[in-house]
């Protein structure tokens, strides 16, 4: 049922979907199956396209059209996930992706779409020195980072347009300007996809150049292999290995209910000084911070046991004076003193609204009464003086008539 839905399927809605498989295969991964059913699809694709004759050796890049332009990229694609393939005969698998590139860039080349120093390169061939080698990489990276820019600058200004569009049909419903429009489009759509090959044709290079080395490197292996004889022995190692490392993990994960995981070091001058092994992490609730010690490293890193090699340990000591505790050790202090504060002033503010403070003493009514009277009797007595003493009447000397 699925190969029928695949036969008839149009070539466009084909690789929409390898597309699609392509994408979410380099980007996450993806089980084998996923990668196979790609590879059906764009196995179809090119049937399909050299029945149809889309292209033609005597063509350029601007006898294309705009549609036909993504079809380019249906061989590079499948040798992309080609190379994904698991199976045990890897060199074959090498072998079929680096025929994919190699057509995808001939192709490529037909239409005008390699850079020039590539093409240099490659007819050169192993006659390149590493300085050369260098440089092309260089460039061939800048020519990748370009390219994401640019289609990423493109898939901004579409969704902007997308959005005045949506704007501006719901604001003013007169249709000005569509064809315009559908010509921006169209020429975007165009730059969008000769952008993609040349991204394609710089990731092309470089994987090509990876699965050649991959191929020779598994080529001695194998040659190797065949003239020792040690192919069954290697795999028994192979076997033994997955045992031993399979019945630790077996191990760890049955001892790991019954442990408890360590404390964190929160301490940084501890943890350094377990890192260079002048403390151990068991001692943790027994670290104190120590001033760091300058010397020379031989002393430093081993133990101090006579006061003579503490003594020559010290001799290059700073200038400037040491700390004496660590951050976490200032912190806590400050936090303390804060508390003690807090504590304070709160309990000055609940003496201040007590209720004696606020209250005044209640007085009988006799006090009362003679507070009064003894009040009027000093008024009487002080108007009394005022009258036998006028205002002025001792200043007389410091008068200039006096």
């Amino acid at each position: 049922m699925g190969e029928r839905k695949v036969e008839d399927m149009s070539l466009s809605a084909l690789f929409e979907q390898a597309r699609k498989i392509h994408l979410t295969v380099t980007e996450s991964g993806a089980d084998q199956d996923l990668v196979k059913k790609g590879c059906e699809l764009l196995e179809k694709c090119e049937d399909m396209i050299s029945k149809l004759g889309l292209f033609s050796s005597n063509e350029t890049k601007d006898d294309i059209s705009t549609n036909n332009l993504k079809y380019l990229l249906v061989p590079f694609y499948l040798a992309e996930l080609t190379e994904k393939l698991a199976q045990e005969e890897r060199i074959q698998i090498l072998k079929i992706s680096q025929a994919k590139l190699k057509e995808f860039i001939s192709f490529c080349e037909a239409m005008e779409l390699v850079p020039q120093e590539e093409l240099e390169a490659s007819v050169q061939g192993a006659s390149n020195s590493f300085a050369d080698r260098r440089a092309l990489k260089i460039a061939r990276f800048r020519r990748q980072r370009a390219a994401e820019a640019k289609l990423t600058e493109i898939k901004e200004r579409k969704e902007r347009r997308g959005r005045s569009i949506k704007a501006a049909a719901l604001s003013t419903p007169v249709e000005v300007g569509e064809d315009d429009l559908l010509d921006d489009d169209g020429e975007e759509e165009r730059e969008a996809w000769l952008t993609t090959i040349s991204l394609a044709i710089c990731k092309a290079f470089d994987l090509l150049e990876m699965l050649k080395k991959e191929e020779e490197m598994l080529s001695a292996i194998k040659e190797k292999q065949l003239k020792e004889g040690e192919k069954e022995f290697s795999q028994a190692i192979l076997d033994d290995r997955t045992k031993k490392a399979e019945a630790w993990h077996r191990d760890a994960a049955a001892r790991a209910r019954y442990t408890q995981p360590a404390a964190p070091i929160t301490c940084a001058t501890f943890a350094q000084d377990v890192i260079e092994g002048r403390a151990n992490v068991s001692q943790a609730h027994e670290h104190k911070h120590q001033p760091m010690i300058f010397g020379p490293q031989s002393l430093i890193g081993g133990s101090l046991t006579s006061e003579r090699e503490r003594m020559a340990a010290q001799v290059f000591q700073p200038a400037y004076r040491m700390p004496t505790m660590s951050i976490e050790e200032a912190g806590l202090r400050e936090m303390e003193m804060m508390n003690k504060w807090q504590e304070r002033n709160a309990k000055m503010f609940e003496e201040a609204n007590s209720a004696w403070y606020k209250d005044k003493p209640k007085m009988g009514p006799s006090e009362d009464d003679e507070d009064d009277d003894a009040a009027q009797e000093k008024a009487r007595a002080w108007d009394d003086w005022k009258d036998d003493n006028p205002r002025g009447a001792g200043n007389k000397k410091l008068t200039p008539c006096g």
